[in-house]
């Protein structure tokens, strides 16, 4: 005998953070930074046959000020690098980051002084897409398991928080990759 008995039919009860977690992820932008072959997966992500649309992503934004989900396909190189950094700053919060293909994820075997070895040096990564290139099966996978991040994503404070710390998680690997870079010269 709980207060659900009590309601009227067709009366829900559910937590604002819920109703905007569901609102959220059936309603992301993607902005594209395609950058070598996973760009091509990700193309066909938004073909007929694997339909994004499905999903909440009608169509990939063109501009970051109207994008919430970065998709970084393929290797960044040490000139793209503040580019990048800077679309992600333009997003709008909150913002999410994918990084699609094993390149993006860690370097892959660009080892070298010119490939960033790996996005989350440049912006806070929330999911990592392995894969060479990965399919366009294992993308729409990747981007259901942030629905279910973005649903259950806290509001306000607790958010930025978490993007505090993948930001400090960021700035100590910094120090670790500039003596890596110096040993290699």
């Amino acid at each position: 005998m709980g207060l659900e008995e009590k309601l009227p039919s067709g009366v829900l009860l559910t937590t604002v953070e819920q109703i905007v977690g569901f609102v959220r992820k059936t309603s992301m932008w993607p902005a594209t930074f395609g950058l070598a072959c996973c760009a091509i997966e990700m193309m066909a992500v938004g073909g007929p046959r694997y339909d994004i649309a499905r999903f909440g992503m009608e169509r990939f934004s063109a501009t970051p000020r109207q994008a919430d989900l970065m998709i970084v396909a393929g290797r960044v190189s040490q000139k793209m690098a503040p580019v990048l950094r800077t679309i992600y700053d333009q997003m709008a919060a909150p913002k999410w980051v994918i990084a699609m293909g094993v390149c993006a994820s860690s370097g892959g075997m660009f080892n070298n002084y010119a490939i960033v070895q790996g996005v989350d040096h440049i912006v806070p990564v929330d999911i990592y897409l392995p894969g060479c290139p990965p399919r366009p099966e294992m993308l729409l996978d990747a981007i259901l398991k942030l629905h279910d991040k973005v649903q259950n994503t806290k509001l306000g404070v607790h958010r930025e928080r978490e993007i505090e710390e993948l930001e400090q998680r960021r700035l100590r690997a910094l120090p670790l990759i500039q003596q890596t870079e110096e040993a290699t010269r």
